[in-house]
Order: structure tokens, then C-alpha cells, then sequence
């Protein structure tokens, strides 16, 4: 059980519900990740960080492989699963 907060898929109405919804055709695994479902009760935040992320992780002086190999090996430091 999660420590935060979070709307679940079929809870979510309007704006997030559209979120979710674009979020999920983006994914690819088709589903909303729990990292941004912790922001589930701010939309209006979520969508920012979603956008921020799709700008970080875009090629540019690093590859979206190269981006990820250094979420992972921070996460792994921290002891995060993330």
C-alpha cells in the first residue's frame, strides 16, 4: 500500500481522467506510472512534470538511454526502486 495519496484510474474525473488517458497512449507499457500518480491530486502539477520529464529525456547532448542509465545507477544508490 502506498504511503501517498493517489487517485486510481477509474476514480479519476475531467482534467486528470484526460491525463490519464494521454499518459497511458505515451507509455510504453499503456499505463500510468505510480511515480506520477503521486501528483494524481494536482493535475495541474502532473501535467508540468510530465512535460518536464518528456523535455529531459529527449536527445540532446545525451541519449534517452544514456538519460536513463543515470536515473537508474542514482536510484540505485539511493536505495530507490524508481
Amino acid at each position: 500500500m502506498a504511503r501517498i495519496a493517489w487517485i486510481d484510474d477509474n476514480d479519476a474525473t475531467g482534467d486528470l481522467a484526460d491525463l490519464y488517458r494521454e499518459l497511458k497512449q505515451t507509455s510504453a507499457r499503456g499505463n500510468v506510472p505510480d511515480i506520477l500518480r503521486t501528483m494524481s491530486l494536482r493535475p495541474d502539477f502532473l501535467r508540468a512534470i510530465d512535460q518536464a520529464s518528456r523535455l529531459h529525456f529527449t536527445d540532446g547532448a545525451l541519449s534517452r538511454a544514456e538519460h536513463e542509465m543515470i536515473a537508474s545507477y542514482v536510484s540505485a544508490l539511493n536505495r530507490c526502486h524508481y
